[in-house]
């Protein structure tokens, strides 16, 4: 069995209104391995910045981040604990 790690999803989004609904959708689906949930909203250049707090196993913290990275104008960047 994989080791679970804690880590920070940090996910910049250029034109949340455009992938709103898909992004939502991802970060549901991993709920039961985001801890916390952070967003800030950039209006005057039509960003936000997300700050996903995490405990799971690689596995499961690559795939969501693949999927949001997936999404257009969206760049994200993972910092994990070495495993336990």
């Amino acid at each position: 069995m994989a080791e679970s790690r804690i880590g920070v999803i940090a996910v910049v989004i250029e034109n949340p209104g455009a992938v709103q609904e898909q992004l939502n959708h991802y970060i549901s689906a991993a709920g039961h391995f985001i801890i916390g949930r952070m967003g800030v909203p950039h209006r005057e250049n039509n960003a936000s910045v997300l700050a996903l707090l995490v405990d799971g196993t690689t596995d499961a913290i690559n795939s969501l981040t693949g999927q949001l990275g997936s999404l257009p104008g969206v760049s994200v960047r993972s910092a994990l604990t070495k495993e336990r």
